[in-house]
């Protein structure tokens, strides 16, 4: 049986759309530690229209990040679905890896959204805030459902109160949490 083709949101006002969104759930990805916490982007507007990207995550005390851009797959079309740019490995960025990035729900107020790509293969439920109501929580998995995710395979991020403070972090500069990723750790 054919998969039917994603939902995705229309008509995104990116400007509202810019700011920190924490990651609520996600699904594991070789890209990230196994043990990070924490985990958040940041998303800001150019004046190209381009987004610059910064994700975070921490791993053993230290802060792991990593900046791209994101624009729109279809600069024509109302659709969110957006591409994500990024430069591997962090510490020495010379291999762009391309990704989808497909808004498929967001709320009215821009506080809560669902994230996929049509492969399926990656899911984040985001926040503005590090926590989100178990309603809406379960609200989004079962939008997942409907669009034919696997949500058992949706892993809760932990979070700190209050989150940390990137200027307070120490940094993993040698990028051992990109490099550990790759090997599975």
């Amino acid at each position: 049986m054919a998969k039917k083709s994603m939902e995705v949101v229309k008509g995104i006002d990116l400007a509202k759309y810019m700011g920190r969104w924490y990651e609520i759930a996600s699904f594991p990805s070789r890209f990230q530690p196994k043990n990070g916490t924490n985990t958040r982007a940041t998303y800001t507007l150019k004046d190209d229209g381009t987004v610059n990207v910064l994700n975070e995550t921490w791993s053993d005390g230290k802060r792991g990040f990593i900046e791209g851009t994101a624009y729109k797959a279809d600069p024509n079309s109302d659709e969110a679905k957006l591409k994500v740019k990024f430069y591997v490995p962090p510490f020495l960025p010379i291999i762009p890896v391309t990704g989808d990035y497909w808004v498929l729900y967001l709320d009215d107020e821009y506080r809560y959204a669902l994230i996929g790509q049509p492969s399926r293969s990656y899911l984040w439920i985001l926040c503005r805030e590090n926590h989100l109501d178990d309603e809406i929580y379960n609200m989004l998995v079962e939008k997942a459902k409907e669009e034919g995710y696997d949500v058992t395979k949706l892993k809760k991020t932990t979070h700190t109160n209050p989150p940390p403070e990137t200027e307070d972090a120490p940094a993993d500069t040698k990028g051992v949490w990109w490099l550990k990723s790759i090997f599975g750790k």
